[in-house]
């Protein structure tokens, strides 16, 4: 089995491009992740990216999807110490600190979120979630 660590963007992606997670792969987030996402599918109607039917439509896709979520204290010190040493914001730290205490690979279909992670936490691509 393996574990990836996500961001919103990236199961936003999984939502809107229906990619199937390979059996025996584990999805692992921030505790904020789907609030996050909500934020994002917002934006995107705001900009008239999305029509607002789409956009709930997507959220309650993405509520299905089986993602453990921590949120505990050691993963916010964690994401604390991150940011300190690789001046980031919290936000940014948070899916790093997840990936390094519960995953094996941090995930993002943002480069600057995979530019972010290069060096801190293991990183993979999009294509791994489908690929046992």
């Amino acid at each position: 089995m393996t574990r990836f660590g996500i961001d919103a963007p990236t199961l936003l992606h999984l939502v809107a491009e229906e990619v199937p997670l390979a059996p025996g792969h584990q999805l692992v987030a921030a505790q904020a992740l789907r609030s996050q996402a909500l934020g994002l599918l917002f934006d995107a109607v705001r900009r008239g990216e999305l029509s607002e039917t789409e956009a709930l439509r997507r959220h309650e896709v993405l509520t299905g999807i089986k993602v453990r979520l921590l949120g505990d204290r050691v993963s916010r010190r964690v994401a604390w110490h991150l940011a300190r040493e690789h001046d980031l914001e919290i936000a940014d730290a948070e899916p790093l600190a997840v990936t390094r205490l519960q995953a094996d690979l941090f995930v993002s279909v943002d480069p600057a979120a995979r530019a972010r992670a290069e060096g801190i936490v293991p990183v993979g691509s999009v294509e791994r979630l489908s690929t046992p």
